[in-house]
């Protein structure tokens, strides 16, 4: 066959499985498959394709139409323009998540500044590596309950070259860890127990749900996050948390019941509160 009928019938079986943009997706499970570039697939799309290549590339598809993730299928997600491994131990990184490392930076003054940094829930390590990143002074501590998750983002700190200043550690929230740090943040599990079901299936039954369970009305972490991070912090150091949607109000009270100062909110690129910022007084 040739790339122009496998990607039609590929993208036409994606198509029916429901999956939106199934002609780009398409696109790219090729690459994965046979190496082939998306470029050279539009430029030559009557060139024929080995059946080896062509049945890796089906089994790839068959992977997706199952609702498997593309990030899960490929290996990796790109977030803050950096390639993050991923696997089925680990919550995919989404582009929503981005509005949190923004947020934090544009409460940095001095990003040369020797900060410290921990994250809860750190999965691949996404939020915690992107800001040191940005940060080039700063050393952070990430914290998950999975040793799966911290082997994931002890590899991604290897080869980003981050792992000289990111730490990893298998905990229960702030259990054991040490006072000291200018800047706590999470995207923690924020899902009520009873809606993980009715979520795309991509998420429902393929991400980890220690990562998304956040209880019965999906605040338990963030009540486990505050006493956390007004001890854990300095004086007039910063808390930021990623939340779901309609989640606001509830998360500055208990914010406030903890002895946290709200002191901003950051809406994702669909005008949805997703982080919360904080002020250790």
């Amino acid at each position: 066959m040739t790339f122009g009928d496998l990607l039609k019938n590929g993208a036409a079986r994606l198509a029916n499985a429901g999956i939106d943009g199934a002609a780009r997706e398409v696109r790219l499970l090729l690459q994965a498959a046979t190496g082939i570039p998306i470029a050279t697939q539009i430029a030559f799309p009557e060139r024929m394709i080995a059946a080896d290549a062509a049945a890796r590339f089906d089994a790839l598809l068959e992977r997706r139409a199952r609702r498997e993730p593309m990030a899960h299928i490929l290996g990796q997600r790109e977030f803050w323009s950096l390639a993050f491994k991923v696997t089925a131990d680990t919550l995919d990184p989404r582009p929503d998540s981005e509005t949190l490392v923004q947020a934090v930076l544009e409460q940095v003054p001095d990003r040369s500044a020797p900060l410290r940094l921990v994250d809860f829930g750190t999965g691949t390590g996404c939020l915690l590596l992107a800001l040191l990143h940005e940060l080039p002074n700063a050393v952070g501590l990430g914290v998950d309950v999975s040793a799966a998750a911290l082997a994931v983002a002890t590899e991604n700190a290897n080869v980003l070259g981050l792992a000289r200043r990111a730490t990893f550690h298998r905990g229960d929230w702030d259990d054991g860890i040490e006072s000291g740090f200018d800047i706590v943040l999470s995207n923690p599990p924020y899902i009520p127990s009873g809606d993980i079901s009715g979520l795309q299936p991509e998420v429902a039954a393929f991400e980890p749900r220690l990562a998304l369970d956040g209880g019965s009305d999906g605040l338990d972490a963030y009540r486990r996050l505050g006493p956390a991070a007004t001890r854990l912090l300095v004086p007039g150091a910063l808390a930021a948390f990623e939340i779901g949607i309609g989640q606001g109000d509830s998360v500055r009270r208990i914010m406030a019941a903890a002895g946290l100062r709200h002191i901003a909110t950051a809406r994702d690129l669909a005008g949805v509160e997703r982080c919360l910022l904080f002020r250790k007084p």
